[in-house]
């Protein structure tokens, strides 16, 4: 009971962050960049998530038509319907409102996905840094693989481990860490001269 409860609150916690992001995101806003640079990662994935929404929309469309005489179900499959696409809305939302940040002031670099992922790893931690383009991904210890479109960009590898905490809680020690950036070079050049700037 205990888990199911809890399993309840991480999903409307979820949901309430997927919203709270799609808010920022109709107001042109960002979440969390403060006085450091931010760095995008959901570019690759727009095209797939709108055309992923326009087939949604085309099927609500279809059943809001096919369900008219059965009103109770037409309101309920419509209502489902609507939400799925503000869902999948919010999910592209999250990606854009809550970038990578890289803040030489706290020194810290923090990784996200939407709102799944949020890693804050410091700058006098990371032992190098390349550009490394990968398309798919084998789940090893002491990896984390943050990937926008089965893909990552970046890789880091660290001198110590940093904590990652998952979705549902569960924490591990990673140190090596893998995620994806729209301009990935652009990163990799900024990211090392604010690790320098952090180790002086």
């Amino acid at each position: 009971m205990r888990t199911g409860v809890r399993v309840g609150r991480v999903l409307a916690r979820h949901e309430l962050r997927l919203m709270v992001s799609l808010v920022l995101w109709l107001a042109r806003r960002t979440h969390g960049v403060g006085g450091g640079t931010a760095f995008g990662y959901a570019r690759g994935q727009g095209a797939v998530m709108f055309g992923f929404a326009f087939v949604c929309v085309v099927e609500t469309v279809m059943l809001s038509v096919l369900l008219l005489d059965w009103p109770t179900v037409h309101a309920v499959v419509l209502f489902l319907d609507v939400y799925t696409v503000v869902f999948v809305v919010a999910l592209h939302a999250a990606g854009v409102v809550r970038p990578h940040v890289l803040d030489p002031d706290s020194g810290t670099l923090r990784i996200r996905r939407a709102v799944h992922v949020d890693l804050r790893i410091p700058l006098e931690r990371i032992a190098s840094v390349r550009r490394e383009l990968r398309m798919s991904h084998e789940r090893a210890d002491g990896e984390l693989n943050v990937e926008v479109g089965s893909q990552t960009t970046v890789a880091l590898e660290l001198t110590e481990p940093v904590t990652h905490v998952g979705f549902f809680g569960r924490r591990r020690d990673v140190h090596v860490v893998r995620f994806h950036a729209d301009e990935p070079d652009a990163l990799v050049r900024a990211l090392a001269a604010g690790q320098w700037a952090a180790r002086a």
